[in-house]
């Protein structure tokens, strides 16, 4: 029994004695209970009797009528029935079958009928040779037969009806069978007294369970009517939750039966403390020994924690019989006045918690300065401002000297009411008249309380205006605190009442400091902080590309962002190849801070280096891992090689390096441990191409080289190449991060600016852990038109038509004042190639920014330039070339070799000051 029944219990019995007649009859909640019970299980048993009668019923219909169907075509596909109808006399021949067919089988009767439903044989012969009722064309003319319910003469019954089909297919006759109807409802019948005693014994099972039940429920209600119970839920809800006195129900064993909210609130109660012994409660021990003892009590003065407790106790019994009790309670006016001491103290001590759980969530000066005063405000002051040194505020050094604290920068603010009269933040504040609360807490290193403003004479004079203002809107009281790091003044924090009637006092002193303290450690270390993440983002933006170079392979935009905790080694380049070609690039160096960047810049210089070599992107990848394998050894070396190489080296970054040619739309693509790119195609579907990923650089390869994937890109695909800074972020996986990338790229007709606009909005979080680098390029396609391509044989006579060629090519794009530079260029490059290459050997002449002539053949071996001296007759092929070209150089395939030169296309016809050139047949004669 839980209390709520006990308290229940004993009201009812007190009802009971007054009211007799509640204990029985249909009144109460019992009696009400029984007669719907007995009520429900008598129309239960009544469905199911109802239906399991007409559900055996249909039983037997339906096993009489298969029956019946069963029969008739069993006799009437009988051999000899088809016979007997031709003969002169059917019924000698089939009534004596017919009996005993009909006896063997039960069935009530079976009849051959002709054509005409004339009948041949019957169990009743009197019915012999008169025709049957009912209509029999299914049968006779459709040749079906069917089953059917006849209600008819002699009886009704469930008849079969099929016919006799002859030899030829044709009906000569038909054959009845069936069960009589009353011959079905003989077999249901029999089976109804079972039924109705199974029903009776059913219900007489129902009912006294009904009468079990409502005898319980009669015991538990004391025989209280509806009305009445909800009557005494509404008192007890009343005396649980409305009134504002304790009160407190133990039972006879001394365990706690019930307890109102004003008790649980005043003893520090919990719901599950409910049936527990009262010295198990917690309270004071004079209490518990008052509710052991029995006795009777009024208004007694007992401790609950830091209240005082008024307390009566009366049983609940009357005297002689063995009776729990309850217990009232009260708070008393001197219990307020205890308490609100208490709360002060303990407020203190959660606010000092506070203010150390929300002072310095941030690396961020200004936002710590702003955590302090919301700390501070409403609970300890009405308006609070924290101002700071310019040094400070910038990362720096803090001045050691006093004087040099006497100018601060407003820097938070935080009050009640936005109508405030303090100077707003961003203002300069001083601190020139010695006087003042700010400068004497400034030379004392501690914090001051001006209880009156109104007497403090020189914060008045140093700011006349400001202070009337102040005290107009009702400021009277300032606690001021010097924000002290490492000994070192960081600032101030200024405490003001307007609306708290009571000024700062003494006590309020050495809290203000201890906050104080806390928040100077927190403004350091954002400062701290703020200096290094300066220097770190001023050296990597430094390092990374601050314009991209003009090129026409790709439209380029990129977004670079550093992380909040801190600078990291993320970078991107593009950059242009001879061709006509470009590279893009992005890559990720392991970490934060100064060493991250400077790591990524000596990267950075270092691919630039090795894409000079114009080599594919694995063996460019190949020689940046050798590269930086040789650089981590070379930091281990030494007695503490082992740890400067872990805090010094670069093992941990990846790339990804792309050359993409718009002269065929080919992209090649290489990954050191680095994330494939995002390929978006014109109509905006977006794959990421699968990449064999290698081992980021520097973990040593050895015999297994980085490997090529080359992609075939439609003119207006874009090119994605991103970090995973991009993709991963607290509660977002690399799967989820590609998901919503796909769903940023995946939107046709935007420009690389607006693609990375989208995709910063759609996967950048408000704090990124990691920095980020995002690089789109869209592809474009040189046009066919600007591109010309002989195939050369290796006979020195093939080189003048090719040069003729050339020179025709160059005349309808409009290159006339190029024509003898690129003939000659062309000459020497053909004639070296006919003269020292091997097959195939191919020229190739493209009309970007500048004209790039290329010549290509089948050997690997490279020219060098020298200086032919003046009796050579040959050797100055290639001096020519470099003389007349603005770049020139050499580039290895998988198989062979391209020799490539540029021209400037505009840049005016003056031609480099050389020795005297022969004429252009003549020069295929000069040997390099």
């Amino acid at each position: 029994m839980t209390a709520r029944d006990g308290a229940g219990r004993k009201g009812a019995g007190a009802r009971g004695r007054r009211t007799g007649e509640r204990g029985t009859g249909l009144r109460s909640v019992a009696g009400q209970v029984f007669a719907l019970e007995a009520l429900i299980a008598l129309l239960v048993i009544a469905a199911v009797v109802f239906v399991t009668f007409y559900q055996a019923r249909s039983d037997t219909e339906r096993d009489a009528s298969v029956r019946s169907l069963a029969v008739a075509e069993a006799f009437a596909k009988a051999p000899g029935i088809d016979a007997a109808l031709a003969s002169p006399d059917p019924t000698a021949v089939l009534q004596k079958r017919a009996e005993e067919t009909r006896r063997a089988t039960g069935v009530d009767f079976i009849a051959v009928l002709n054509r005409d439903g004339v009948r041949y044989t019957d169990s009743q012969p009197d019915l012999i040779g008169r025709r049957v009722t009912g209509d029999l064309n299914r049968a006779v003319v459709d040749g079906e037969s069917y089953t059917e319910l006849f209600r008819g003469a002699p009886n009704d019954a469930v008849r079969a009806v099929v016919p006799v089909v002859n030899d030829d297919g044709r009906v000569v006759g038909v054959v009845t069978s069936g069960v009589e109807v009353e011959n079905i409802s003989g077999a249901v019948r029999d089976r109804l007294p079972l039924l109705i005693g199974v029903a009776g014994g059913a219900l007489v099972l129902a009912v006294g369970g009904a009468a079990l039940v409502s005898r319980r429920l009669r015991r538990q209600t004391h025989g209280l009517g509806p009305t009445e119970m909800t009557r005494m839920k509404e008192h007890h809800e009343a005396v649980l939750h409305a009134v504002r006195e304790g009160v407190l129900i133990v039972g006879p064993d001394r365990r706690l039966l019930l307890a109102n909210d004003e008790a649980r609130r005043l003893l520090g109660l919990t719901p599950d403390m409910e049936r527990r012994h009262v010295s198990e409660l917690g309270l004071d021990a004079r209490t518990v020994e008052l509710l052991e003892s029995g006795r009777s009590a009024t208004d007694e003065v007992h401790r609950a924690g830091d209240r005082l407790l008024a307390v009566s106790v009366r049983p609940t019994l009357p005297a002689g019989r063995e009776s729990g009790c309850v217990m009232t309670m009260r708070d008393t006016t001197e219990l307020a006045a205890l308490t609100g001491r208490a709360a002060v103290a303990r407020g203190r001590l959660q606010l000092l918690y506070e203010a150390g759980v929300r002072i310095g969530t941030t690396l961020e000066v200004v936002r710590t300065a702003e955590e302090l005063a919301e700390v501070a405000v409403p609970r300890f002051a009405d308006f609070a401002t924290v101002e700071l040194l310019e040094p400070v505020l910038r990362g720096e050094e803090p001045p050691p000297s006093a004087p040099a604290t006497t100018e601060m920068r407003r820097t938070a603010l935080s009050g009640l009411r936005p109508d405030q009269p303090l100077q707003p933040v961003g203002d300069t504040i001083r601190f020139d008249v010695p006087s003042t609360p700010m400068a004497t807490a400034l030379s004392a290193g501690h914090a001051m309380a001006q209880a009156e403003l109104a007497s403090a004479e020189g914060w008045r004079e140093q700011d006349p205006e400001g202070a009337a203002r102040a005290l107009a809107y009702g400021m009277h009281s300032l606690l001021t605190v010097p924000l002290l790091a490492r000994g070192v003044v960081l600032g101030m924090a200024n405490f003001w009442r307007a609306d708290t009637p009571e000024p700062f006092g003494d006590e309020d002193l050495s809290f203000a400091e201890e906050l104080a303290a806390r928040a100077a450690v927190a403004i350091d270390n954002a400062r701290r902080f703020t200096r290094e993440h300066a220097m770190a983002v001023t050296l990597q933006r430094s390092l990374l590309p601050r314009v991209l170079p003009d090129q026409s392979a790709v439209d380029v935009s990129y977004r670079y962002l550093p992380a909040k905790a801190g600078v990291g080694g993320d970078w991107f380049d593009v950059i242009p190849l001879p061709g006509a070609r470009v590279a893009l690039v992005v890559g990720d160096v392991v970490g934060h801070g100064l060493h991250a960047a400077a790591t990524m810049g000596r990267l950075r210089t270092a691919v630039h280096n090795f894409s000079t070599l114009d080599v594919p992107p694995d063996e460019l990848l190949g020689h940046l891992d050798e590269l930086t394998a040789r650089i981590d050894d070379r930091e281990s070396e030494g007695p503490d090689g082992e740890a400067r190489r872990r805090e010094e080296g670069i093992t941990g970054a990846t790339c990804l390096y792309a050359i993409y040619d718009p002269a065929s739309g080919a992209c090649t693509v290489a990954s050191a441990g680095h994330p494939g790119p995002a390929l978006v195609a014109p109509d905006g579907r977006v794959e990421f191409p699968e990449l064999a990923p290698g081992l980021p650089l520097g973990l040593g390869l050895g015999d297994v080289p980085f490997e090529a994937t080359e992609l075939l890109l439609p003119e207006g695909s874009k090119l994605v190449l991103f970090t995973d800074g991009l993709l991963e972020d607290r509660g977002r996986d690399l799967d989820a991060g590609l998901g919503l990338l796909r769903s940023a790229l995946a939107r046709p007709d935007r420009s690389p600016e607006q693609t990375c606009a989208d995709v910063l909005a759609t996967l950048l979080s408000p704090t990124p852990r990691d920095d980020i680098a995002l690089l789109v390029a869209r592809t474009r396609l040189l046009d066919r038109e600007r591109i010309a391509e002989w195939e050369v044989a290796r006979d020195p006579s093939a080189v003048s038509p090719v040069r003729n060629a050339a020179a025709a090519k160059l005349s309808e794009w409009g290159l006339d004042g190029l024509a003898f530079t690129a003939e000659l260029v062309l000459s020497e490059l053909i004639t070296n190639a006919v003269r020292y290459g091997a097959d195939p050997v191919r020229v190739r002449l493209l009309h970007d920014r500048t004209l790039i002539c290329e010549v290509s053949d089948g050997s690997s071996t490279s020219p060098h330039l020298r200086h032919a001296a003046a009796t050579d007759e040959g050797g100055r092929g290639l001096y020519l070339v470099a003389q007349y070209a603005d770049r020139w150089g050499t580039r290895y395939g998988r198989r062979g070799k391209t020799i490539w030169a540029e021209l400037r296309v505009g840049g005016g016809d003056a031609e480099p000051a050389v020795e005297a050139v022969p004429d252009l047949d003549a020069l295929e004669d000069l040997a390099w």
